[in-house]
């Protein structure tokens, strides 16, 4: 086998993405991924370790200060793939001023699974132990780093939740107060898709988008509202598929297990699967 041919004809195949070298590096993934669990040993100390507290000895201030520095790092190599300019270190400041609201947030996010779960038997245990909780943290970190429009970065932290956990919320959804995620595998919830307070999703609900418009060129319309409203105080029950950005669940409805969803319903509905007649 010729491997310096191999190397000249992989070097020669035209690519569609921008060529990545030592001056300009793309974003390193398992430095992004290390910056998680630095974050969550930081929001939760005692409950979740990374690799800067066992080896380095690093809590509190130090472990902010590390956080600091590798995220402005990651971003400035993000900003690369951007066409306006981006403030890294302004943006990384912002986003850790921004940690103890989400610390607040997700007390909240305890209380409901706790609530929301009769197997349950302490917060400690919902904290520790599931899978909704550890996708829902990554996906409120991440989603501040969407607010600052950092979503290159944004999108490697809530992937990694997604594969460790099967719970696939782009972090660009916009989600309340005591969010309930019960089960949680097969979860999607799609980047403009709106949630108010005190709802619970069980396994296999998606919140996506109809088929895509198109433009003049065939090519889809991005930047569009795509993925539908839910209201407050809603239950969305296991394989429930609701699509459309124009859709709106109204609040304090249950929505019942395998429905599908195109149209909108209004507060206090109970909407449930009927299969077809024999």
């Amino acid at each position: 086998m010729e491997l310096d041919r191999v190397i000249k004809e992989l070097d020669g195949t035209e690519s569609v993405v921008r060529p990545v070298t030592r001056e300009a590096p793309a974003p390193d993934r398992k430095a992004v991924i290390e910056v998680i669990k630095d974050l969550q040993a930081l929001i939760f100390p005692g409950y979740f370790t990374s690799d800067s507290v066992r080896q380095d000895g690093l809590n509190g201030a130090g472990l902010l200060a590390k956080c600091r520095a590798t995220l402005t790092d990651e971003i400035k190599k993000a900003a690369a793939f951007r066409k306006d300019d981006l403030d890294a270190q302004a943006v990384v400041d912002a986003f850790l001023e921004r940690l103890p609201a989400v610390k607040a947030l997700l007390m909240k996010d305890v209380i409901a699974l706790y609530e929301g779960d009769p197997a349950a038997k302490s917060n400690e245990e919902v904290l520790l132990c599931y899978p909704g909780f550890y996708a829902i943290t990554i996906y409120r970190l991440a989603h501040e780093l969407y607010r600052l429009k950092v979503p290159l970065v944004s999108r490697i932290m809530t992937e990694f939740a997604h594969e460790k956990t099967g719970i696939d919320i782009h972090a660009g959804a916009t989600i309340g107060e005591y969010f309930c995620i019960d089960h949680g595998t097969g979860i999607v919830v799609g980047e403009t898709t709106l949630i108010g307070d005190h709802v619970k999703l069980y396994q296999g609900v998606t919140l996506g988008a109809r088929s895509f418009e198109l433009d003049e060129d065939g090519n889809p319309v991005k930047g569009i509202k795509r993925h539908p409203n839910i209201g407050s105080t809603v239950v969305i029950y296991a394989n429930a598929t609701i699509l459309g950005g124009d859709v709106f669940i109204g609040d304090n409805s249950t929505i019942g297990g395998s429905v599908w969803l195109t149209k909108s319903v209004p507060a206090g509905s109970k909407i449930y699967y009927k299969p077809p007649k024999a």
